[in-house]
C-alpha cells in the first residue's frame, strides 16, 4: 500500500516537471532575437524552431504515449524527464542551426510523453472526487511556465546569452528527475491509450474536426505570440527590460485566463464561451499591428489578449469530453496534440507573413485567424450537434 508520504509531494512534483516543460518548450519565445543574431538568422527564421518542436509534439505524443503503455510509469516519467534534459544540454551546446532543430525535436518527444504520462498518474492514484483538482494542480505547472519560465528565460538570454537560457532548462531537469524516481510509487502499469484506440477514434472525421479547433484557435494566437519579441522591439523600441516586463503581464493573464475559462464554461456552457473567445481574439490581437502605443495601453492589451486566449481550454475539454464519451483520454491525448500542431501552423504562417508584409503585419494575420477559428467552431459544432 502507497504511503502517505508521496501522495502529498507527487502533485506538487509533477506541477514542477511541467513548469520546467513548459518553460523548455516556450522559451524560444523570448530569446529569437540574440539566437537569431548568433546564428546569423532573422527572427523570423529563427521562429521555425517552434515549428519543428511543435510538429514534432504533435506527431511523437500520441505515438510514443501509447507505445509506451506497458512501461511503469516511473520510469517513462523518469526517461521523458532524461530525455528532455538531454535535449536542452544539447540546445545550450550547439554548434549550428540544425542540431538547434535536432534539440528541439528530442525536447518535443520527451515533452510528448512526460505531460499525457503526469495526468494519468494523477489520476490514477487519486480518488474521483478530487481528480478534477488535482489536474489541474498538474497542468499548473505549464502555466506558470509562461508567468515566470518564459520571462526568466528571455531575461537571461539578452543578459547573458541565448545559450544559457537552454543550460538553466538543464539544470533544472536534474532535481526533476530525481525526485520523480524517488517520489512516484513504483510498479505503476495501466495504459490509458492503446494503438487500437487511437486508430478508432482518428477514423472518426467528425471528431477529428472537432479536436482541430484548438489547433485553429492557437494557430491564430501563435501567428502573434512567436514573434512578439522582435515584434516589440520594431514597433516599441524595447530591449531585454520592456520585452521581460510585457512577456510577464501575459503570463499573468494566462493563469487568470484558466480560471475565466472554468467560470464562463460553467456558466455559458462550451458553445457560448468558444463563440466569445474567438470574438475578443478577433477584436485585440490586430491592435498589435499599431505599435507604438503608451506602455500602459500595451501591458493592459497584453493582459487581456492572454486572458481571453488561455481561457479556452476548459470549454473545449468540457466540448471533447462530452463528445467522446468512454474514449475520453483518447481524444484529450489528441487534443494535448492539437495544442503543438496550432503552435506549429501559426509560427510558420507568422514567419510566412513576416517574409511577405513585414513583421507589424502579424497582429492583423493573427486576428484574421481566429476568424477562421470561429467558423471551424460554427462547422464542427453543427457537424456534433452533442452536449450543452
Amino acid at each position: 500500500m502507497q504511503s502517505p508520504s508521496p501522495d502529498r509531494l507527487l502533485v506538487p512534483l509533477l506541477s514542477l516537471g511541467n513548469f520546467v516543460i513548459g518553460m523548455g518548450a516556450f522559451v524560444i519565445v523570448g530569446l529569437l532575437e540574440p539566437l537569431g543574431a548568433d546564428m546569423g538568422r532573422s527572427a523570423a527564421s529563427a521562429g521555425q524552431l517552434l515549428t519543428i518542436y511543435a510538429l514534432a509534439y504533435a506527431v511523437l505524443s500520441p505515438l510514443m504515449v501509447a507505445l509506451s503503455g506497458q512501461v511503469g510509469r516511473r520510469r517513462v516519467l523518469a526517461a521523458a524527464l532524461g530525455l528532455f534534459a538531454l535535449a536542452a544540454l544539447l540546445s545550450a551546446l550547439a554548434p549550428n542551426f540544425a542540431t538547434l532543430g535536432l534539440g528541439r525535436i528530442l525536447a518535443a518527444a520527451g515533452a510528448g510523453i512526460f505531460t499525457p504520462v503526469a495526468a494519468a498518474v494523477a489520476a490514477a492514484l487519486f480518488p474521483e472526487a478530487q481528480r478534477a483538482r488535482v489536474l489541474a494542480a498538474v497542468f499548473f505547472g505549464l502555466t506558470l511556465s509562461q508567468v515566470l519560465g518564459v520571462p526568466a528565460g528571455s531575461w537571461i538570454a539578452y543578459s547573458f546569452g541565448w545559450r544559457w537560457a537552454f543550460a538553466l532548462v538543464f539544470l533544472l531537469c536534474l532535481p526533476c528527475l530525481w525526485l520523480t524516481w524517488v517520489i512516484v510509487p513504483a510498479g505503476l502499469r495501466f495504459q490509458p491509450v492503446s494503438m487500437a484506440d487511437l486508430r478508432q477514434t482518428l477514423a472518426e472525421g467528425r471528431m477529428i474536426f472537432a479536436i482541430l479547433f484548438t489547433a485553429a484557435f492557437l494557430g491564430a494566437i501563435y501567428i502573434l505570440y512567436t514573434y512578439i519579441a522582435p515584434l516589440l522591439s520594431s514597433g516599441m523600441g524595447y530591449g531585454r527590460d520592456g520585452i521581460t516586463l510585457v512577456l510577464l503581464v501575459f503570463g499573468l493573464g494566462a493563469v487568470c485566463g484558466n480560471l475565466l475559462g472554468g467560470f464562463l464554461a460553467d456558466r455559458l456552457g462550451w458553445r457560448g464561451t468558444l463563440v466569445i473567445l474567438c470574438l475578443s481574439q478577433m477584436a485585440l490581437m490586430p491592435l498589435f499591428s499599431f505599435l507604438p502605443m503608451a506602455t500602459l495601453l500595451l501591458a493592459t492589451l497584453s493582459f487581456a489578449w492572454a486572458l481571453f486566449g488561455w481561457a479556452f481550454m476548459p470549454g473545449q475539454q468540457m466540448r471533447l469530453i462530452g463528445l467522446a464519451g468512454p474514449r475520453a483520454p483518447v481524444v484529450l491525448a489528441l487534443n494535448a496534440a492539437a495544442i503543438y500542431l496550432g503552435a506549429a501552423l501559426g509560427s510558420a504562417l507568422g514567419g510566412l507573413i513576416i517574409a511577405g508584409f513585414g513583421i507589424e503585419a502579424v497582429g492583423i494575420a493573427a486576428g484574421l485567424g481566429s476568424a477562421y477559428a470561429l467558423l471551424h467552431l460554427l462547422l464542427s459544432a453543427r457537424l456534433s450537434p452533442r452536449g450543452p
